[in-house]
Protein backbone atom coordinates (compact mmCIF):
# COMPACT_ATOMS: atom_id res chain seq x y z
CA UNK A 1 0.00 0.00 0.00
CA UNK A 2 1.45 3.39 -0.84
CA UNK A 3 0.71 6.53 0.61
CA UNK A 4 -2.01 7.24 -2.49
CA UNK A 5 -4.41 4.29 -1.15
CA UNK A 6 -3.56 4.64 2.13
CA UNK A 7 -6.28 6.61 4.20
CA UNK A 8 -5.98 10.19 5.30
CA UNK A 9 -5.74 9.53 9.36
CA UNK A 10 -2.84 6.82 8.44
CA UNK A 11 -0.41 9.23 6.38
CA UNK A 12 -1.09 12.19 8.76
CA UNK A 13 -0.35 9.85 11.90
CA UNK A 14 3.11 7.83 9.89
CA UNK A 15 4.12 11.79 9.34
CA UNK A 16 3.61 12.67 13.00
CA UNK A 17 5.38 9.32 14.59
CA UNK A 18 8.21 10.10 12.52
CA UNK A 19 8.92 13.62 13.44
CA UNK A 20 7.77 13.36 16.94
CA UNK A 21 10.08 10.21 17.55
CA UNK A 22 12.85 11.98 15.56
CA UNK A 23 12.75 15.02 17.67
CA UNK A 24 12.78 13.21 21.07
CA UNK A 25 15.82 11.19 19.87
CA UNK A 26 17.77 14.35 19.40
CA UNK A 27 16.46 15.29 22.60
CA UNK A 28 17.73 12.24 24.19
CA UNK A 29 20.68 12.23 22.31
CA UNK A 30 21.60 15.98 23.46
CA UNK A 31 20.84 15.25 27.21
CA UNK A 32 23.78 12.56 27.39
CA UNK A 33 27.29 13.34 26.88
CA UNK A 34 28.54 11.40 23.84
CA UNK A 35 31.81 12.59 24.69
CA UNK A 36 32.47 13.64 21.36
CA UNK A 37 31.99 10.00 19.75
CA UNK A 38 30.57 9.51 16.24
CA UNK A 39 26.75 7.92 15.67
CA UNK A 40 28.61 4.26 14.61
CA UNK A 41 30.99 4.40 17.57
CA UNK A 42 27.71 4.83 19.96
CA UNK A 43 25.88 2.27 18.01
CA UNK A 44 28.35 -0.05 18.08
CA UNK A 45 28.81 0.71 22.08
CA UNK A 46 25.24 0.14 22.60
CA UNK A 47 24.50 -2.98 20.69
CA UNK A 48 27.84 -4.62 22.74
CA UNK A 49 25.35 -3.52 25.74
CA UNK A 50 22.43 -5.22 24.70
CA UNK A 51 23.84 -8.23 23.11
CA UNK A 52 27.11 -8.66 24.21
CA UNK A 53 30.53 -9.81 22.93
CA UNK A 54 30.85 -9.92 19.40
CA UNK A 55 33.51 -10.86 16.56
CA UNK A 56 34.10 -7.99 14.43
CA UNK A 57 32.80 -9.65 11.87
CA UNK A 58 29.61 -9.95 13.53
CA UNK A 59 29.84 -6.22 14.22
CA UNK A 60 30.05 -4.98 10.70
CA UNK A 61 27.25 -7.62 9.77
CA UNK A 62 24.78 -6.35 11.98
CA UNK A 63 25.72 -2.84 11.33
CA UNK A 64 25.63 -3.01 7.95
CA UNK A 65 29.30 -1.55 7.69
CA UNK A 66 31.86 -3.13 5.77
CA UNK A 67 34.77 -5.10 8.29
CA UNK A 68 37.40 -2.28 6.95
CA UNK A 69 35.22 0.75 8.88
CA UNK A 70 34.06 -1.61 11.69
CA UNK A 71 38.13 -2.15 12.41
CA UNK A 72 38.39 1.65 12.44
CA UNK A 73 35.90 1.88 14.87
CA UNK A 74 37.13 -0.35 17.05
CA UNK A 75 40.33 1.04 17.17
CA UNK A 76 39.00 4.01 18.09
CA UNK A 77 36.82 2.83 21.08
CA UNK A 78 39.82 0.54 22.03
CA UNK A 79 41.78 3.22 22.10
CA UNK A 80 39.67 5.29 24.30
CA UNK A 81 38.92 2.38 26.65
CA UNK A 82 35.68 1.73 25.86
CA UNK A 83 36.49 -1.81 24.72
CA UNK A 84 38.43 -5.01 25.08
CA UNK A 85 39.04 -8.12 23.54
CA UNK A 86 39.91 -11.27 24.28
CA UNK A 87 39.65 -14.65 22.40
CA UNK A 88 36.74 -16.79 21.09
CA UNK A 89 36.73 -19.96 22.98
CA UNK A 90 35.17 -21.50 20.09
CA UNK A 91 37.50 -20.29 17.04
CA UNK A 92 41.32 -19.32 18.73
CA UNK A 93 41.58 -17.10 15.28
CA UNK A 94 38.52 -14.87 16.19
CA UNK A 95 38.80 -12.21 18.72
CA UNK A 96 35.33 -11.42 21.04
CA UNK A 97 34.61 -7.69 21.63
CA UNK A 98 32.80 -6.76 24.88
CA UNK A 99 32.39 -3.32 26.86
CA UNK A 100 35.01 -2.99 29.43
CA UNK A 101 33.90 -0.98 32.70
CA UNK A 102 34.51 2.47 31.22
CA UNK A 103 32.45 1.62 28.14
CA UNK A 104 29.79 0.30 30.11
CA UNK A 105 29.90 3.19 32.88
CA UNK A 106 29.40 5.34 29.40
CA UNK A 107 26.54 3.46 27.69
CA UNK A 108 24.50 3.68 31.56
CA UNK A 109 25.17 6.72 31.97
CA UNK A 110 23.60 8.11 28.43
CA UNK A 111 20.57 6.01 28.97
CA UNK A 112 20.20 7.37 33.02
CA UNK A 113 20.64 11.28 31.62
CA UNK A 114 18.47 10.34 28.70
CA UNK A 115 15.52 8.96 31.06
CA UNK A 116 16.15 11.48 33.59
CA UNK A 117 15.46 14.33 30.75
CA UNK A 118 12.33 12.42 29.29
CA UNK A 119 10.71 11.73 32.99
CA UNK A 120 11.37 15.51 34.04
CA UNK A 121 9.85 16.41 30.45
CA UNK A 122 6.74 14.30 31.02
CA UNK A 123 6.41 15.39 35.13
CA UNK A 124 6.66 18.73 34.16
CA UNK A 125 4.39 18.98 30.84
CA UNK A 126 1.85 16.47 31.03
CA UNK A 127 -1.19 16.47 33.54
CA UNK A 128 -1.53 12.65 34.92
CA UNK A 129 -4.31 12.01 32.52
CA UNK A 130 -2.00 13.07 29.44
CA UNK A 131 0.39 10.97 31.16
CA UNK A 132 -1.66 7.63 31.31
CA UNK A 133 -2.55 8.76 27.57
CA UNK A 134 0.98 8.59 26.65
CA UNK A 135 1.12 5.40 27.69
CA UNK A 136 -2.08 3.84 26.01
CA UNK A 137 -0.59 5.82 22.64
CA UNK A 138 2.44 3.53 23.06
CA UNK A 139 0.90 0.36 23.54
CA UNK A 140 -0.17 1.00 19.40
CA UNK A 141 2.56 2.27 18.51
CA UNK A 142 4.56 -0.85 19.41
CA UNK A 143 2.00 -2.94 17.82
CA UNK A 144 3.29 -1.53 14.81
CA UNK A 145 6.55 -2.99 15.07
CA UNK A 146 4.62 -6.41 16.03
CA UNK A 147 5.40 -9.82 13.85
Amino acid sequence: MDEGTASDSAVYAAREIRVVFSRIRRRLKDASDNRELTPSQTSVLSRLSKEGPASMSALAAAERVRPQSMAATLANLDERGFTHRRPDPDDGRRQLISLSETGREFVEGKRRAGEEWLVRALDERLSERERRTVIEAMALIERLDAP
